[in-house]
């Protein structure tokens, strides 16, 4: 019976490693999936970013040729006079109203910039987070260990 005693503090640290790898291993797991899944969503944010830029630089390519084609508007109207300002009043007309469909897509452009940075902050504060909850975990064991081995040399 002796000789098995010893074995046991050797098989109980086993499995108090074998205890600490796996909840290593799970937390890398967990951080894994939680990287993996904040990167999909933040491509997914960047990728929406990057759609509301084409449409807005789009709708700037627009205005910048519908004021083109204002200013050679003006120029006619100049050399042909007074004839021409219904047609210069249209074309103002449809600068102001894509002028007006801009506004929203700048606005949303900066609120989805907003959330995007919420969402990183919470997701860093919550990793810093974990991170003190494994270090404090890793204590805890770790003064089990060391107790459970006093105990055992007290028995023993």
């Amino acid at each position: 019976m002796q000789p098995t005693e010893p074995a046991q503090p050797q098989s109980q640290q086993m499995k108090s490693l074998s205890f600490s790898s796996q909840m290593s291993r799970e937390d890398e797991e967990m951080a894994r999936s939680a990287l993996s899944a904040f990167r999909a969503k933040e491509d997914e944010i960047e990728k929406r970013k990057m759609e509301v830029r084409e449409r807005v630089k789009a709708q700037l390519g627009r205005v910048e040729e519908e004021t083109r084609r204002l200013a050679n508007i003006r120029e006619e109207l100049e050399n042909m006079a007074d004839p021409m300002r219904k047609e210069v009043s249209l074309v103002r007309k449809k600068i102001d109203s894509v002028n007006k469909e801009l506004k929203p897509l700048g606005a949303t452009v900066q609120k989805k910039e907003r959330e995007y940075k919420e969402a990183l902050d919470t997701f860093n504060e919550k990793n810093r987070e974990k991170v003190q909850l494994i270090t404090k975990l890793m204590e805890l064991v770790g003064e089990s260990e060391k107790l459970r081995l006093k105990k055992l040399e007290e028995l023993s």
